[in-house]
């Protein structure tokens, strides 16, 4: 007897089914938030790091990837992802245990984390309707045609660094409709579509969307559910439009010039790419000043590719808000603008922005729509070279 229940416990071990290779829905999410960070270091040679002086992504990655440094569990995840290090270069701040905090809590800490919440705080228990929110956000799934969208991504950080957008809360416009874009637990977050609107039992308007992440997934949840997370999100924010508004006022603004000179310049560099396209890679900018106080120093200056330029256009303007013509000009000009790595004289990679494969022609165009009024109308299409109608 002995012998067959020995046979039988040996047997039930054997059976016992194997535990599955796939991560689960809080797993997903904490890995694909280190994978945003590792890409970021990959873009930029360096980890994410903290300071007023850094844009709000790079903020938002320090901040995680400090969380995800103080989690054991996660280290233990992401250790055979982290290819670069992340995880062990700094030194580990020791924490209270993550056994004390539950899943929701833990994950609201890594993907809303904007540093203005300890990360032992625990979260006040929530209701089914925001329970069943966070089920629908958790389950996202890759975007099969993010080449569609990664563009629109990349155009809105742009926007944001140049100024274009601003981020504001969410709770002060609890708006959404299709083409908003948001940050949601530290991702860029767009609305593709958005179907018809119908009534909840409570008589609420609600409606489903299909909501693009900047990390190449998507989710197919409710809007009401979109706005709960963004709520929740202590760090939720919506991006406003990137109309550039008014240039010209009768009221002064602060960044208002009396008169003003739109400037196109050419680079001298002899980096083999800039000699290649010399006569259509342009940089436009906006000033008040000397146009040639401005580039006295341009062969020691990144801004201007670290050579000597050239001036082969200027535009004589009054009464212009400097800030949101140059803004308005880099918006046209995104889908053009050129993405190209040098270094600087102490060897470090430099990443110049504000120049644009664009004809000069073009830019002349551009400061005609400016001049009769019809700028907010057109846009620039890289493949024709041309700019078109908005929609066009």
């Amino acid at each position: 007897m002995t012998d067959l229940d020995e046979l039988r416990a040996e047997l039930e071990a054997f059976a016992q089914p194997e535990k599955k290779g796939g991560r689960t829905p809080r797993e997903e999410r904490i890995v694909a938030g280190f994978e945003e960070v590792q890409r970021f270091f990959e873009q930029h040679g360096r980890a994410p790091q903290h300071g007023e002086d850094k844009d709000i992504f790079e903020r938002l990655y320090a901040v995680r990837l400090d969380r995800l440094r103080t989690l054991e569990d996660c280290r233990t995840l992401l250790a055979p992802l982290d290819h670069h290090g992340l995880l062990s270069a700094a030194e580990i701040v020791e924490t209270e245990p993550v056994e004390s905090m539950d899943d929701d809590a833990l994950l609201a800490e890594l993907e809303g984390a904007a540093g203005l919440s300890d990360i032992t705080e625990m979260r006040h228990v929530r209701s089914r309707a925001e329970i069943r929110a966070a089920e629908e956000i958790a389950n996202r799934q890759k975007c099969e045609d993010f080449d569609r969208f990664q563009p629109l991504f990349k155009q809105a950080e742009n926007e944001l660094k140049s100024g274009v957008r601003q981020t504001r809360p969410f709770g002060k416009d609890a708006s959404v409709t299709k083409g908003n874009f948001f940050i949601l637990g530290g991702q860029l977050v767009y609305v593709a579509e958005m179907g018809d609107i119908f009534r909840t039992p409570n008589g609420e308007p609600d409606a489903r969307l299909r909501v693009i992440y900047s990390n190449g997934t998507e989710s197919n949840l409710l809007l009401r559910s979109l706005q709960r997370a963004l709520y929740k999100d202590e760090a939720g924010r919506r991006l406003t439009d990137s109309n550039a508004g008014p240039l010209f006022s009768e009221a002064w603004e602060e960044d208002d010039i009396e008169s003003g000179t739109i400037y196109v310049l050419r680079s001298l560099s002899n980096h083999p790419f800039i000699a290649e396209h010399r006569e259509v890679i342009h940089k436009i900018g906006v000033t008040g000043g000397k146009i040639e106080t401005r580039i006295a120093n341009a062969a020691h200056d990144a801004t201007y590719l670290l050579a000597e330029v050239e001036v082969v256009a200027t535009y004589k303007l009054a009464g212009i808000n400097r800030t949101k013509l140059e803004n308005l000009f880099h918006r046209i000009f995104a889908p053009a603008q050129i993405d190209l790595t040098i270094h600087d004289r102490f060897g470090h990679p430099v990443r110049p922005r504000e120049w644009f494969l664009v004809p000069l022609q073009v830019v002349d165009e551009a400061v005609q729509h400016v001049l009769d009024g019809s700028i907010a109308d057109v846009v620039y299409d890289p493949k024709t070279a041309r700019l078109v109608g908005q929609g066009k």
